[in-house]
Parts: C-alpha cells; sequence; structure tokens
C-alpha cells in the first residue's frame, strides 16, 4: 500500500470516529474464505425457513466481488447501539412487550448510512475512486466481512462480538475499487464458553455457529409471516419483536456501554409497551406508532399476531382476556389464528367451546379452522 493510501486510511478513520462509528477495520473484497461453506451447508439444511431471498443471491453472496468485480477493499464499520438495561429483565414483565433493542428507536438503516455515504464520498473525492455503500440491504454477509476485517469475530450464536463492544454493534461496508493493506482477522474468543447457546428457549441453535432460523424467534417474530408453530408458542413469551437472549449474555458485554447516538437510546414508549394497549391498533394506528421504526416493515397482521401469542402468555386478567377476544373476527386469518390460540390460554374448556361454536369460521379458512379443532376440548 502506498503512503497516501495510507495518509487516506488515517483520514477516512478520523472521520469516521467524528461521526461516531467505534470500531474501524479493512477486508480484502475477496470475501470470508469459510464463509461459503457455512451457506451453503445452512440453506442445504433449510436452515434459512422461508427467507428465499439467501438461496436466490447465494452466488452474489458468497463474495463481495461477485457483486462487484472491481472491488479491491472492503472498510467495515462498527456502530455501538449498546442498551441502558438487560433486556433479560425483562422477561418476566409479561404483561408488557419486549423489543429488540435494536428496534427501539429510529431505523438503523436510515441513521448508519447517511454517515457511511458521507465518509464514503470523502474516500471517492481524495482517493479518487469508485465506493459502494452497504448497511444490511444487499446481498453481502457483513459479519463475516467484520471477522475479516478485524473489528471482532462471529461468536457461537453467528453474531459478530467485539473485545470492546460486547454484541451490541450495527455494521456498515464501504467497498471501494481502491487498495487498502487489510487488516489481521479477528481472532475467535469464545473459548469453551456456550451460555448464548444455552439460554436460547426455542433451541435455534444446532450447534456452535449455526442457527436454524426456522426455531429463531428473532425470524419467527420479525421475518416470518405465516402462522407461528404451537410448539414456539410458550417459550415466545412476551417477545413481540425480535429477541436479544443470546446476545445479552455474552460475557464480553461487560465491555460494552450504552448507545451515546440520542438517535438510537430507546423510545420511551418502546422499552415496555402495554400489550392490551398494542392489541387496539388497526393498520393506521400501527403505521402511525411505528413511523420511522423497523418494526413498520414487519406490518401490522404480522404484528398483531406477535401481540396476541404474548397476551395468551400472559397473566390471566379480565383487560387481558378483553384485549384478544375481537381478534376472533378480525379480517386477517394470521390474527384470527394467533387470537384462537391465545383465547385458549385463558379459557376453561366450556368457556372455549362456547366461542367456538360462535366463532368457527367457513370451512374454506383452513388455518384458522384448524387453530379451533386442534384447541377444541
Amino acid at each position: 500500500m502506498t503512503q497516501s493510501a495510507e495518509k487516506l486510511r488515517q483520514t477516512i478513520e478520523a472521520r469516521a470516529r467524528d461521526l461516531g462509528f467505534v470500531s474501524f477495520g479493512v477486508a480484502q473484497a475477496n470475501g470470508h474464505p469459510e464463509a461459503p461453506e457455512r451457506l451453503n451447508e445452512a440453506l442445504a439444511r433449510d436452515f434459512h425457513g422461508d427467507m428465499h431471498w439467501l438461496k436466490d443471491t447465494l452466488d452474489r453472496r458468497t463474495s463481495p466481488q461477485h457483486m462487484w468485480p472491481e472491488a479491491k477493499s472492503a472498510l467495515v464499520l462498527g456502530y455501538n447501539y449498546g442498551p441502558d438495561q438487560n433486556p433479560l429483565d425483562q422477561l418476566d414483565d409479561t404483561e408488557n412487550g419486549l423489543i429488540s433493542v435494536y428496534a427501539r428507536h429510529r431505523d438503523y438503516h436510515d441513521i448508519i448510512k447517511g454517515k457511511l455515504k458521507e465518509i464514503a464520498g470523502l474516500l471517492a473525492r481524495q482517493g479518487n475512486c469508485e465506493v459502494k455503500v452497504f448497511v444490511d440491504t444487499a446481498p453481502l454477509m457483513e459479519k463475516p466481512l467484520g471477522e475479516q476485517a478485524g473489528i471482532g469475530w462471529q461468536g457461537k450464536h453467528t453474531v459478530l462480538v467485539s473485545r470492546d463492544h460486547g454484541c451490541w454493534l450495527f455494521l456498515g461496508t464501504i467497498l471501494t475499487d481502491m487498495e487498502f493493506a487489510p487488516d489481521a482477522a479477528g481472532t475467535d474468543r469464545c473459548g469453551n464458553c456456550r451460555r448464548c447457546l444455552d439460554v436460547c428457549p426455542t433451541n435455534a441453535f444446532p450447534a456452535p455457529y449455526q442457527l436454524d432460523a426456522r426455531r429463531c424467534i428473532a425470524y419467527l417474530t420479525n421475518e416470518y409471516k405465516g402462522i407461528i408453530p404451537v410448539e414456539f408458542r410458550k417459550p415466545i413469551g412476551n417477545r413481540i419483536y425480535g429477541c436479544d437472549d443470546c446476545l445479552a449474555v455474552c460475557p464480553w458485554n461487560k465491555f460494552a456501554s450504552v448507545a451515546r447516538d440520542e438517535k438510537l437510546r430507546s423510545r420511551e414508549d418502546l422499552r415496555a409497551p402495554s400489550l392490551v394497549e398494542l392489541a387496539k391498533f388497526d393498520d393506521a394506528d400501527f403505521r402511525a406508532f411505528f413511523k420511522g421504526s423497523p418494526i413498520k416493515r414487519l406490518g401490522r397482521d404480522a404484528f398483531i399476531r406477535n401481540v396476541l401469542i404474548a397476551l395468551g402468555n400472559a397473566p390471566r386478567k379480565d383487560d387481558i382476556v378483553a384485549a384478544i377476544k375481537p381478534h376472533l373476527s378480525d379480517e386477517s386469518a394470521l390474527v384470527r389464528a394467533a387470537a384462537v390460540w391465545a383465547i385458549d390460554q385463558h379459557y376453561d374448556s366450556e368457556a372455549f367451546d362456547q366461542l367456538r361454536q360462535a366463532h368457527y369460521p367457513s370451512e374454506n379458512d383452513h388455518d384458522v379452522c384448524a387453530e379451533w379443532d386442534r384447541t377444541a376440548p
């Protein structure tokens, strides 16, 4: 690497720090040597669930250069979003919903991408080079790249772990056709620890460094738009969007700090929102409440499905039951199916049978019929 490239890196890294990035590293743009094999194995075992785009973009995911052949270097940056409270402490607050830390504030894509574009623009001007910016929205494997760039390592829970910031890092990447000397790759420091594997309530890790998304609460409540399998409904508890259990128990979080960016501090109304109040949302309410939030992309019906499962796991109280019952007649079959299960958690067999007779749908509503039939006394 020429002296001018070294100085340019110093300039770029200094600007990144000024903009709030806490980690900066460089990797070659040819990708992580083991990542393609790991991804192929996961896809072959259907660990991706309904995320068919992972298979559709497989060729481009195996290396950044398959997406942009001219790319020579990948600049990987980490942005701290550390919480001011341990999300595990909220699991017993069963009348209120638990939202993943990353989704309790403005959409991180919007915050980080603007900063990355500024850095990339500086690089393009001073380096007279081409650049491309990515924040979790393209077929780019950020976590393996982050490991290659020395930001950290992919832990046994498959999330990137940093010695300095624990698991609470958003990653952004700048690809460039300018060549920089790569940093040393991150070293796996998980050792014999398996806290992240053992804490998972749905046993989503078939082995260390492997994640079966079909069993992952984050996938089931964030990505999956269908009827959540019965075996996972009780373990979901009060988690209505995402799950941080495997991140929160990581011992490397002892070095983590609270996010400095005010835009990434938790909205007060998303810290522990009332399940009863959330259950009242129609589509307009949902869109208004989650404006600017990543939760908005899930859509009202799938979100209310999550809320109803949490209400089914909530204490047996009149206001809880009253919040569930109207959804037995919701326009969405997805919502109606979740309401059947939720109400069954609070009714005795006689009362449930009376509800079943009043609300049993037409036979062509197969999914909802199946829920009623499965829970029938």
